[in-house]
């Protein structure tokens, strides 16, 4: 689910110097280590809240829908990379479709494998394989046409689901309301891909790079949030642009999302240089987020049972020290995460399919 390469060969202190290093990009993986976390608190930690700027104690709401739209985020610089920035050469661009390929149906069968627990989860990798599917013709998209897609889609996207809202339940067969109507709409997941394979363009080792998300992101952070207070009478415009609930999929809450997403890249791009030891077993978490995620959902099932719902903050406060533990020493002495391992071998096996 990452697109650099594999973490440093196991050895101890050889890893503990190596990893994170360029050509990898740290700070992703620690961004996609709180992305994780994120949904996890979403999950266990029994926060209802919806997150609101201006109302501090509603601020432990924020891993309601922001997380899994940060993750949607990365996809995208994820897939940047793996592409070496849209410069790939044309000999190589049918087996990175190809690899493309077998990554997102590995993660899509992955995701249908953890929703057969039945648990309470809404399984965000069936989504995110489907994702990387419809990526594949983009690949090698000029950086404006992914902006103009990404920014067609905040505009059209929102409507059509607001219009879509209205329609009768199961109105349009089990694909389209799993990719348009469930909890991770196919066009918002595009639209915060689409934007993350932009800007994973740019340089991402400067910190003029990380300090540019980080205003960027605040200005529409703040932004998103003054326009939700609008009061607006009418119900399809509200719930196509002033509505920033999470997983409404207006506009607002895309503007909002994507404005604390580039805010926490930056973040997290910056203080992966000087902070660089300290949070090695955060990016290491990160750096094997299908694993992580999988383990997660294995351990709510385990907890929670068949539909079973779980609610205590100290469940976060565990599973996250037992990631953050079990993913650094995974890291330092085998390296990349079995899943990705397994996600990796799949997508080179298919490349093997051209003729």
């Amino acid at each position: 689910m990452t697109g650099t390469r594999a973490p440093a060969a196991p050895g101890g202190a050889r890893w503990w110097r190596s990893f994170g290093r360029p050509p990898r990009v740290m700070g992703l993986d620690v961004a996609r280590a709180l992305a994780i976390i994120g949904m996890m608190g979403a999950h266990v930690a029994g926060i209802d809240d919806a997150f609101a700027l201006f109302e501090p104690r509603s601020w432990a709401g924020i891993v309601n829908g922001y997380p899994s739209l940060l993750f949607a985020l990365l996809a995208g610089f994820s897939i940047a990379l793996m592409t070496r920035r849209g410069r790939i050469a044309d000999a190589e661009i049918a087996s990175a479709r190809l690899r493309m390929l077998g990554r997102g149906v590995t993660i899509f069968v992955i995701g249908l494998l953890l929703e057969a627990f039945d648990t309470a989860i809404a399984i965000v990798l069936t989504l995110y394989g489907v994702l990387y599917l419809v990526l594949i013709p983009v690949l090698r998209w000029r950086t404006l046409s992914l902006a103009l897609c990404a920014a067609v889609l905040g505009l059209l996207g929102p409507v059509w689901l607001a219009v879509l809202a209205g329609l009768p339940e199961d109105a349009m067969g089990p694909v389209w309301e799993f990719l348009l109507r469930g909890s991770y709409p196919i066009t918002v997941w595009l639209f915060f891909a689409l934007i993350g394979m932009a800007l994973g363009r740019l340089p991402l080792h400067r910190s003029v790079t990380a300090w540019g998300f980080v205003l960027t992101g605040t200005g529409l952070l703040v932004a998103a949030h003054l326009v939700a207070l609008v009061p607006v009478s009418d119900r399809l415009l509200q719930a196509a642009v002033f509505d920033i609930s999470p997983h409404s999929g207006a506009m607002a809450e895309l503007v909002a999302a994507l404005g604390l997403g580039l805010l926490v890249v930056g973040a997290c791009l910056w203080a992966s240089h000087p902070l660089r030891w300290p949070l090695l077993p955060v990016a290491a978490l990160g750096s094997m987020p299908l694993t992580a995620y999988t383990a997660h959902v294995v351990s709510y099932f385990v907890m929670a049972g068949p539909d079973g719902r779980l609610a205590e903050p100290q469940i976060l406060l565990w599973s996250t020290v037992i990631l953050l533990v079990a993913c650094t020493l995974w890291s330092a002495l085998i390296g990349r995460g079995p899943l990705e391992t397994l996600a990796a071998r799949a997508g080179d096996a298919a490349a093997m399919l051209r003729p």
